[in-house]
């Protein structure tokens, strides 16, 4: 079985970020060699995300909305995590709705993912360096 590790760099200019990260993962991907396996994508920081979804702006904008209005607002003030002299229990509880992860298929050395499928990296507590893990696994 073949192993392939390769680490993403992200320092975002805002706080809160959605990119996408697909081309970069199938480049891995692609350098791995694997003809068949499975490539896990993982926020390597615990105020980030990796997810799939559709790669469309005004869902983009839907999603960081619905995560800062429903989810976890940005109110320092209302977190106990907060006492520690952080400002950032917003960013670990969007985490945790958002995932930590994902797995996608290598199906004939490409990414194997449904229609309008694409891998994302999600940044919650931004401008700071935070790094993925791409690692590819297989034949």
């Amino acid at each position: 079985m073949k192993s392939h590790t390769h680490y993403l760099w992200f320092n975002t200019k805002q706080r809160q970020e959605i990119i996408d990260v697909t081309d970069e993962v199938a480049e891995q991907v692609r350098a791995s060699g694997v003809q068949e396996g499975l490539v896990l994508v993982s926020a390597m920081h615990i105020t980030a995300s990796v997810f799939v979804n559709d790669h469309e702006s005004g869902l983009w904008a839907d999603i960081l909305k619905w995560l800062e209005e429903t989810v976890a607002p940005w109110d320092p003030g209302r977190y106990r995590h907060n006492e520690t002299g952080e400002d950032n229990a917003d960013a670990h509880l969007k985490r945790q709705v958002m995932g930590r992860e994902v797995v996608v298929a290598i199906t004939g050395g490409k990414l194997d993912l449904g229609p309008w499928e694409q891998v994302f990296y999600g940044e919650f507590d931004g401008r700071r360096d935070k790094r993925v893990l791409i690692k590819v696994i297989g034949e």
